[in-house]
């Protein structure tokens, strides 16, 4: 899922994901910062309970928003490749330090802690892809764009459809996220489970944790603790083998590419046999998705886009956060209208954000009008392209799905 290259540099924060999604930098393309799988919500997030219509099917307590664990103050980084142990086969002070309150705060016994940090080893690999590019970056939506909405990603995701379609459509049902989006977000995160990454997930996050390579991002490497304490809590709970399981260089994992903290809270077991795989239950990839986005703020039934001409002086609408600010009713008064055939319709009751879509070297700006869904798929990872891009590859796929009969 981590390529190299230079136009593939300008595209690799949003590969980093998800549910890893509140890692991301802001920025559409710029700037680390992973799937960090979508996907990805740090201790001590709060997400907004969702709206369940009466056709959907899920049980309030699986849409009620995950309880939030306390957040790991202990341990600290330093940009170094140093050992995590002492030359007596101890832990750093601040690591044992990390240790303890790990142990206190997420309810594992001390000594489970410290053997599955004495086993982590630093990955210089991943610390070296963290790494911010020495140059600028110029961000291109298009380049970006063309990255992902591309023959080999719609095509397999017609296929990857088909062969899913009875999980995919009681996914849909239940929570009322369509297909298109659950098929367009595994394609972008892992071309459809082809690339999970191959890091051990332990090392990934402890170099991150503990040894991340830019000084000046110090919230960063605490938001990686907080991951290796969540990774560390899930082997105690025997929902993974911290010593095996493996993922991105940022430490995301399987299908959707979630990270320990979105697996612990928002994914879910989709095949009903008691236990949740991200990386070979494509049932539970598909539900843990859908999951995500409703307990996000994703409103069934309407659409990622509202069909809107944006005003002349679109880019003052522009905000750049995460969170939808303004009503139809602003938006009309400062010039924005309806596009020709489109109906007034249930998004307009709901709060929009203007989207803008740089591309530098080329000096356009393309702008769109987002609904609380677009801003729901920007929680998977924090990228106006990202979520831009996973929008217009979900309306491709479908539309291949139309146009194109199904195999006999």
């Amino acid at each position: 899922m981590f390529r190299r290259s230079r136009i593939l540099q300008a595209v690799l924060p949003a590969l980093l994901t998800t549910a890893c999604a509140s890692q991301q930098s802001l920025e559409p393309v710029a700037a680390p910062s992973p799937p960090v799988s979508g996907q990805h919500q740090q201790a001590g997030d709060q997400v907004s309970p969702p709206s369940a219509p009466q056709s959907l099917n899920r049980s309030v307590a699986d849409l009620a928003p995950p309880v939030s664990l306390p957040d790991i103050q202990a341990g600290r980084s330093d940009a170094s490749s140093r050992p995590f142990v002492t030359a007596s086969g101890q832990l750093e002070a601040d690591i044992q330090e990390f240790s303890v309150e790990v142990a206190k705060l997420r309810g594992v016994p001390l000594e489970h802690v410290q053997a599955l940090l004495l086993d982590a080893r630093y990955n210089a690999t991943a610390a070296r892809l963290m790494s911010p590019s020495k140059t600028r970056i110029r961000r291109s939506w298009v380049t970006y764009r063309n990255r992902f909405v591309e023959p080999i990603r719609i095509g397999n995701g017609e296929r990857f459809w088909r062969q899913h379609a009875s999980d995919l459509a009681r996914t849909e049902q239940a929570y009322g996220v369509p297909a298109s989006i659950i098929v367009a977000i595994i394609g972008v995160e892992t071309l459809y489970g082809r690339h999970t990454g191959d890091f051990r997930v332990l090392d990934a996050l402890a170099t991150l944790g503990f040894r991340y390579p830019d000084a000046s991002r110090p919230e960063r490497a605490h938001m990686f603790r907080n991951q290796l304490a969540d990774l560390i809590a899930l082997d105690y709970q025997g929902k993974l083998n911290a010593r095996h399981v493996t993922g991105s260089f940022a430490g995301a994992m399987g299908l959707p590419q979630f990270m320990p903290g979105s697996l612990m809270r928002y994914a879910t077991d989709g095949d009903h046999d008691g236990r949740i795989d991200l990386h070979t239950s494509t049932p539970d990839a598909i539900a843990s998705v859908a999951r995500f986005l409703r307990l996000h703020g994703w409103q069934p039934n309407v659409p990622v886009f509202a069909p809107v001409t944006p005003p002349a002086d679109a880019q003052r609408l522009v905000t750049g956060g995460l969170t939808p600010t303004l009503s139809w009713q602003q938006l009309e008064s400062s010039g924005a209208r309806l596009q020709p055939g489109a109906q007034p319709s249930s998004w307009q009751q709901h709060q929009l954000g203007m989207v803008n879509l740089v591309d530098e070297p080329r000096n356009t700006v393309e702008y769109r009008v987002g609904t609380p869904n677009f801003f729901a798929l920007t929680h998977y990872n924090r990228s106006y392209f990202y979520a831009s891009s996973v929008a217009d590859l979900a309306q491709e796929i479908e539309r291949r799905m139309q146009t194109t009969p199904a195999a006999q």
